[in-house]
């Protein structure tokens, strides 16, 4: 049985989402709360959970501090943001404190279920547009480049043949943060993977 925990105050959204993860698997069993107190209440780290659905925009408790809290109550599972709210800052701040996902709330069913299923299988799920928008965020008027600084940091460890886990303590940033920048890369490259990435890179003169 997969047992969810949804976090949300719109009654609608709660009965449809209701719907659309009884597809997710053979048994589940949800749990609904409508705010941020009541969030951390719930999810004190007492009751196992094997997902978590949050929106951000919530009365009773900054988001920034309830997620945090969650990633100490629950660390090994996953906490995906469902959200209207889709501004670039928030979605890095969210995964670089420890969200597996970030999925805009007029999302399909489909591809809602379709990420559920990446990130309960231990992916990171953003959705394109996202990845594109948090690039334009970090970009600057010195930048003219298709990657911003942060991601040509990334790119320069990759090309050191580093894991995620050493870019991410070498450069400060979680390793699910590192995780949306490799990603981002290799969009912006037209890649498929890491060493395409680093090729790349150095033919377009970005890395040495």
């Amino acid at each position: 049985m997969l047992k969810i925990l949804i976090a949300d105050d719109h009654e609608l959204f709660l009965d449809g989402l209701r719907m659309v993860l009884t597809d997710l698997d053979d048994e589940v069993a949800i749990d609904t709360v409508r705010d941020h107190r009541e969030l951390q209440e719930k999810a004190d780290g007492s009751v196992p959970y094997d997902l978590i659905l949050t929106d951000l925009a919530m009365p009773g408790l900054n988001w920034h501090e309830s997620l945090r809290l969650l990633k100490e109550h629950y660390p090994d599972t996953p906490i995906v943001i469902l959200s209207a709210v889709t501004d670039p800052e928030n979605v890095l701040q969210a995964i670089d404190i420890g969200a597996s996902g970030f999925i805009p709330k007029t999302s399909s069913s489909k591809i809602i279920l379709s990420a559920l299923h990446l990130i309960l299988s231990g992916g990171l799920y953003l959705p394109s547009e996202l990845l594109s928008l948090s690039g334009k965020a970090e970009a600057t008027a010195e930048n003219k480049g298709p990657l911003t600084p942060r991601q040509l940091d990334v790119l320069r460890l990759m090309g050191q043949s580093k894991p995620n886990k050493i870019i991410a303590r070498e450069l400060d940033l979680s390793e699910g943060t590192v995780k949306l920048h490799v990603t981002a890369i290799l969009k912006a490259l037209n890649v498929t993977n890491r060493t395409g990435a680093v090729i790349a890179g150095k033919k377009m003169g970005l890395i040495d």
